[in-house]
This record gives C-alpha cells, sequence and structure tokens, in this order.
C-alpha cells in the first residue's frame, strides 16, 4: 500500500462523490494533511474537497473541531472517542456532507500504555447520521508506513459513506414490514385465549 493506492482511491471517490453530488471535510492529527493532500492531488478536485484541518495539539482540536476538553482528558488525543468528536466537529463546522477523521501515534515515539506505537483510530461521518470507526494498529513498520497506510484507510471509508446510503433503505423497509406481523398476531392469540377462560372463571 503506498501512493499508487492513495492516488486509484482518491480518484475513484472524487468521480463518486461527483456523481452523487457530495462534499468532504477532513480532521488530520497524525497524519498532518495528507489525505486532504491526496485528494487535492488529482484535478479538478475541488469540486468535491471543501477543506481539511490540520489538528495536530489537543488545543486546535478544542479550538478547531469542537472536541470537548473532557473527551481528550478522559479518552486520551488516540482514542474512539476523540476520532468520532473530530469526524463529527468536521462535518459541522465545514457544512460538508462527509467528513473524515485521523488520529493516532506514528512514531517512532509517543508510545504510552496499552497504546503503542502504530495504533490509529479512524472515524468517519455523513450528513444523514451515519458514523463509522475503525481502530488499526499498523505496529512500528515506521512513521511514513503507519502515515500512507493511514491515508489509505481514511479514503476506504470516505468510499463506503458514499456508497452508504442504498444500504440504509433496506433495514428501514424490513423494519416496516415487520411491524404489523409483530403487533397484530400477539392480539389475536390474546383474544383466542381469554374468550374459553372467561366462563370458567
Amino acid at each position: 500500500m503506498g501512493g499508487s493506492d492513495a492516488r486509484a482511491l482518491s480518484r475513484s471517490l472524487l468521480d463518486l462523490c461527483r456523481m452523487r453530488k457530495l462534499t468532504i471535510a477532513t480532521a488530520e492529527s497524525c497524519t498532518g494533511g495528507l489525505v486532504a493532500g491526496a485528494l487535492t492531488d488529482i484535478p479538478g478536485s475541488s469540486d468535491v474537497i471543501d477543506r481539511g484541518f490540520v489538528t495536530y495539539s489537543n488545543d486546535a482540536k478544542r479550538a478547531m473541531l469542537g472536541v470537548e476538553a473532557g473527551t481528550l482528558a478522559h479518552f486520551g488525543a488516540v482514542s474512539k472517542e476523540t476520532a468520532t468528536a473530530m469526524a463529527v466537529g468536521a462535518l459541522e463546522r465545514a457544512g460538508v456532507d462527509l467528513a473524515v477523521a485521523i488520529t493516532g501515534i506514528a512514531g517512532p515515539g509517543g508510545a504510552t500504555p496499552g497504546k503503542p506505537v502504530g495504533l490509529v483510530h479512524f472515524a468517519a461521518a455523513a450528513r444523514d447520521g451515519r458514523i463509522i470507526h475503525r481502530e488499526h494498529r499498523f505496529g512500528a513498520i515506521g512513521r511514513s508506513a503507519v502515515r500512507q497506510r493511514s491515508v489509505v484507510e481514511a479514503l476506504r471509508m470516505l468510499m463506503d459513506l458514499a456508497r452508504g446510503p442504498q444500504a440504509q433503505v433496506k433495514p428501514r423497509a424490513a423494519a416496516t414490514r415487520l411491524r404489523p406481523r409483530v403487533t397484530r398476531s400477539p392480539r389475536r392469540h390474546a383474544a383466542k385465549r381469554r374468550t374459553p377462560r372467561s366462563p370458567r372463571g
């Protein structure tokens, strides 16, 4: 996985978003803007890419993305909770359709107990309310490799969300079909059971 993967994914993502009229923002910590860079490296990306937030410090995450100080203090900058807050913050502040966030430990230093070098949390959020989170432990494969793999994963997550509205229609349709069966059948059974019992009592 490297630059060629990121470039191919970027092209596919931009084409899909153009077709669906979707806009994107990024919120990056350990990748330092590489996701936005991969996307804007493709000519004509300005009709899809709105902006990128590079929020390397905790202060930047709070000021630019609205990540709460309590979230950072309790869970840490490299966590599911912070990544999710970053993605939602980017979505809201940019007013776009899709946003992706990355926060991790690229190395070679920075590891803490339970959070080794190569740990990266990803979150992607859509305007329709969908949010996905992924955690990867790439290991101590080198700073550059962790960052490049993170870019590819972030692009894949955006692709998943860009395709996603179709997946939401099926569960909703199934739920509405099931509701009449669940509510009607107990009433019928209850009526049958009560009729023979009432004369005995």
